[in-house]
């Protein structure tokens, strides 16, 4: 009964989840704690998280990007269809580490999509496919393991674009932080408040690795399951 248990996928993913639910609650906390603690780190020149953002887009010539208020915590981004950098309040306004690490960030997408930054054109490539597999894989699974390996197999390559996508987005994201602690050490933040941004955005990045290690157990959970399947029939 408890090798069943086992290789119907849910005894290996219960054995193999427990370190990933601790790692993203580990993840998670330290995004919150960091960009906590650096908002309230104002830094000594005193520019917002919409003006660094600016004077990073002309830097790089480009100016048909926007920068603008958006509702939220952390909901920071960068829309290439509007071309706009959406910037929380707390970061818009804010004079703070975190705020201009986040705002140099998002920046830094939209100077990555200006040069033509192969990672994020490949990524944005994947997106219509990944959220049609991210909707319909699982049934693709589930209907297989009833009627079909093969159809339950397609469904776990289906899974596996939603996977290649976050695997993708690991190199643009580590990429845009980078641009943006190069961009903050020329002269926008000293030392200690390099420092600061440093250990926001690493805690940010960290959540994609996370997500990334999530997907690539449940890709091996649906695996499991279907090798399961196999020696029941």
């Amino acid at each position: 009964m408890l090798a069943s248990f086992y290789y119907s996928g849910y005894g290996g993913y219960l054995i193999w989840m427990l370190p990933i639910v601790i790692l993203s609650a580990v993840a998670s906390a330290a995004v919150q704690s960091n960009y906590k603690k650096y908002s309230k780190v104002l830094t000594r020149r005193g520019m917002t998280g919409a003006q660094i953002a600016e004077q990073i887009l002309q830097a790089n010539g480009i100016y048909d990007v926007t920068v603008k208020k958006i509702p939220g915590n952390l909901s920071d981004h960068y829309n290439p269809k509007e071309k706009y950098i959406g910037l929380s309040g707390g970061v818009f306004d804010s004079t703070s580490v975190s705020a201009l690490g986040i705002a140099a960030h998002e920046a830094g997408h939209a100077v990555q999509y200006h040069e033509g930054y192969a990672p994020i054109k490949f990524r944005n490539a994947l997106v219509p496919v990944t959220n049609f597999a991210s909707t319909f894989s699982w049934i693709l699974i589930f209907i297989g393991l009833l009627l079909s390996e093969i159809v339950a197999l397609a469904g776990v390559v289906l899974f596996g674009v939603t996977v290649l996508f976050q695997l993708v987005t690991l190199p643009v994201e580590f990429n845009a932080s980078n641009r943006a602690l190069a961009v903050l050490e020329g002269g926008y933040l000293d030392e200690e408040e390099l420092a600061g941004a440093k250990k926001v955005l690493t805690a940010a990045a960290m959540t994609y690795v996370v997500a990334l290690l999530t997907s690539l157990l449940q890709l091996f959970r649906y695996l499991i399951i279907i090798s399961g399947n196999r020696r029941r029939r």
